[in-house]
């Protein structure tokens, strides 16, 4: 751990924590930057870690975008849920409903959404199957 530097992980600005954790890099030795091998990293924590607050099922990635002394400055990078949260949404005799697009922001961004869903049980329902017909999943 002789030759390796530790950085503070900051989060972007609209979380309330702004401190995520410490990364650490090889230092700069000649043409090897240590600020260039930090850049495009991906780190990932929970909603929870970063707002303080009980939604530890969502997880965000932050990619390192610019690096000045010793801080990394993230930016969005991704969401994704926890797996023993979308284990618990699926159930048996139920299909699952998956569907995505692409979706181009005003400012520029382009984002693609991920979506689930299952199909409700009707009121008063016997057969214990809630299965959809391929017309209405499309």
């Amino acid at each position: 751990f002789t030759k390796k530097e530790w950085y503070d992980i900051k989060a972007p600005s609209m979380f309330t924590v702004r401190d995520v954790g410490k990364t650490f890099v090889t230092r700069t030795t000649g043409n090897k930057i240590a600020a260039d091998a930090l850049k495009g990293r991906v780190y990932e924590c929970s909603l929870a870690d970063l707002n303080n607050d009980e939604n530890a099922f969502k997880k965000f990635k932050l990619i390192c975008e610019d690096v000045q002394s010793k801080y990394c400055y993230t930016n969005f990078h991704g969401m994704d849920i926890t797996r023993d949260k979308l284990c618990s949404l699926v159930r048996k005799w139920q299909p699952l409903i998956e569907a995505y697009v692409d979706v181009k922001t005003t400012d520029g961004y382009l984002l693609r959404v991920f979506c689930i869903g299952f199909p409700k049980k009707v009121n008063k329902q016997v057969k214990k199957t809630s299965y959809a017909q391929s017309s209405q999943i499309r």
